[in-house]
């Protein structure tokens, strides 16, 4: 029962510590997580403007087509 005691007390020491160094660096998180966001906004945006080159490519086949 010791052993068990003693691998619960270990976890909780890790996650305690784990805490303290989010704590004291959490702008280092703040800046992972933005820099994130902000990939995904420019994938967005990319996606965006692919999809509307393709819609104008389509239209210009089909003026083309036309004449």
């Amino acid at each position: 029962m010791e052993f068990v005691w003693s691998v619960v007390t270990f976890i909780g020491d890790a996650v305690e510590a784990i805490f303290g160094y989010v704590e004291h660096h959490h702008w280092i998180f703040a800046l992972l997580a933005g820099g994130y966001v902000f990939y995904l906004h420019d994938r967005s945006v990319h996606a965006r403007f692919d999809a509307l080159d393709k819609r104008v490519d389509e239209i210009r086949k089909r003026l083309a087509i036309e004449y």
